[in-house]
C-alpha cells in the first residue's frame, strides 16, 4: 500500500458516530472522519515502510493532506514526517513552519514539535531558527520553539532553553504559559535545581499556570 492509498482508505473507513465525538473534543475546529489513532497507525505502517525506500520527502503528498477538510489527513502527514524525519534537510524547516501556522491547533502543533525536535537535534545549526520562532507573533511557532527541547535530558541546551523561555515570559496566552510550564516540568526530572533556580529568578514574570506545571516534580 502507498501513502496515497492510505489517504483514500481513510475516507472509506469514516465512522459517522465517532467523527462527531472527535470533532467535539477539538471544539469543532475541524471536520473529522472518525478514525481512531490505532486504526490510522495500522493503515500507515506498511505504506511508510515503502515510503522510506524512496529516501526523500514527498511534499506534494503532505500538501494534499494539509489541504484536506479532514483532520485525520493532517495527522497522516505528521505521522509521515515523523517516520521519514531522517530524510528532512535544513531547507525543509521553512515548509514545516508553514504547516505549524496553517490549520493550527494544539494537536497538530504539538505533534509537529516532535518532528522539529528530531530535526534540530540532528542539525544543531537550526537552533537559531528556534530563537527566531520564539519571538514570532504567531503563538504556535512560539509554542513549538518552547517545546522543541522536550525529552533532551542531559543533552539539554540550557542557554537556548532559558533564552526561548524568557522571550515568552509575561504572555497572557494559555498555550504559551502551559508550554513553558510543561518544558520546565520535563527538564525538572533531569535537573530540578536548575528549574527551581529559574522559577526564583523569574518569579515576577511567571504565570501561575506556568509555576504549577513547572513545580510538579520539585
Amino acid at each position: 500500500m502507498t501513502i496515497y492509498q492510505v489517504y483514500e482508505t481513510m475516507i472509506a473507513l469514516a465512522d459517522e458516530e465517532r467523527r462527531e465525538k472527535m470533532a467535539a473534543y477539538m471544539r469543532h475546529q475541524f471536520e473529522f472522519l472518525g478514525i481512531p489513532t490505532p486504526l490510522r497507525r495500522q493503515q500507515e505502517k506498511a505504506a511508510f515502510k515503502v515510503a522510506k525506500q524512496m529516501k526523500r520527502i514527498d511534499w506534494e503528498f503532505i500538501d494534499q493532506c494539509w489541504q484536506s477538510s479532514y483532520r485525520e489527513h493532517q495527522y497522516l502527514a505528521i505521522d509521515y514526517l515523523v517516520a521519514l524525519e531522517p530524510f528532512l534537510s535544513a531547507v525543509d524547516l521553512a515548509k514545516i513552519e508553514q504547516l505549524v501556522i496553517t490549520k493550527s491547533w494544539w494537536d497538530s502543533v504539538d505533534a509537529l514539535s516532535e518532528v522539529v525536535r528530531k530535526l534540530v537535534r540532528r542539525l544543531p545549526a537550526l537552533k537559531v531558527e528556534m530563537l527566531r520562532w520564539s519571538l514570532e507573533d504567531n503563538l504556535w511557532l512560539r509554542r513549538v520553539a518552547i517545546l522543541h527541547q522536550l525529552l533532551q535530558k542531559e543533552q539539554m541546551d540550557r542557554p537556548l532553553l532559558e533564552e526561548i523561555l524568557v522571550n515568552n515570559l509575561g504572555s497572557s496566552e494559555f498555550f504559551i504559559n502551559k508550554a513553558i510550564g510543561w518544558s520546565l516540568r520535563d527538564y525538572a526530572k533531569t535537573n530540578p535545581q536548575w528549574v527551581q533556580d529559574f522559577l526564583l529568578r523569574h518569579q515576577k514574570s511567571l504565570a501561575p499556570l506556568t509555576v504549577r506545571e513547572a513545580s510538579k516534580y520539585l
